[in-house]
C-alpha cells in the first residue's frame, strides 16, 4: 500500500513536476515572482496529485469550478483542457512571437477563451518577457 503524501509534499510535487509554470498558460512563477495556485482539476474529486495542476491566479480564478464550458461557436458543452490527461502542444500553440496562445482544437479554443489567456495585460507582459529572453518557455513533455 502506498503511503499518502503530506499536503506540503503534494504541493512541492505539483510545483516541481512542471518547473513552477502554470499548466494552462505556462506563465512562470520565476518570471512573474507571483505565487501559483494548486488547482483541483475536478473540484470535489480529492487531493490526489492526478487531480491537481499548478495554475497562475488568472487561469485558476477564471476556471473556477468549471470542468466544461459552452462553446460559443457550436453552443455545445466542451471539456476544458486537463493537464493530467492531455498534452498542451496538441491543444495550444504560441503565436505572435510567443505573446499570445492559440487553441488548436475545440478544447484549446474554449480553454483560451474561458481563462482569458490573451488578455491585453498578459500579452503585454509576455512581450516584455520575450524581449528579456525568458519566454516562451521550453515546454518539454514526456
Amino acid at each position: 500500500m502506498t503511503e499518502a503524501l503530506s499536503w506540503a509534499a503534494t504541493v512541492r510535487l505539483v510545483h516541481e513536476r512542471v518547473q513552477y509554470c502554470c499548466e494552462y498558460c505556462f506563465t512562470s512563477q520565476w518570471v512573474t515572482g507571483q505565487a501559483m495556485h494548486v488547482d483541483h482539476i475536478v473540484p470535489g474529486a480529492g487531493d490526489h496529485p492526478d487531480n491537481l495542476a499548478l495554475s497562475c491566479a488568472t487561469c485558476n480564478l477564471a476556471k473556477g469550478d468549471a470542468t466544461e464550458v459552452l462553446d460559443s461557436e457550436t453552443e455545445e458543452k466542451v471539456p476544458l483542457f486537463n493537464p493530467r490527461t492531455q498534452v498542451w502542444s496538441e491543444h495550444f500553440t504560441w503565436i505572435d512571437s510567443g505573446c499570445r496562445i492559440q487553441g488548436l482544437t475545440v478544447v484549446g479554443r474554449v480553454t483560451v477563451e474561458r481563462f482569458g489567456m490573451n488578455l491585453k495585460r498578459l500579452v503585454v507582459a509576455r512581450s516584455v518577457w520575450v524581449l528579456a529572453g525568458v519566454h516562451p518557455p521550453d515546454i518539454s513533455e514526456d
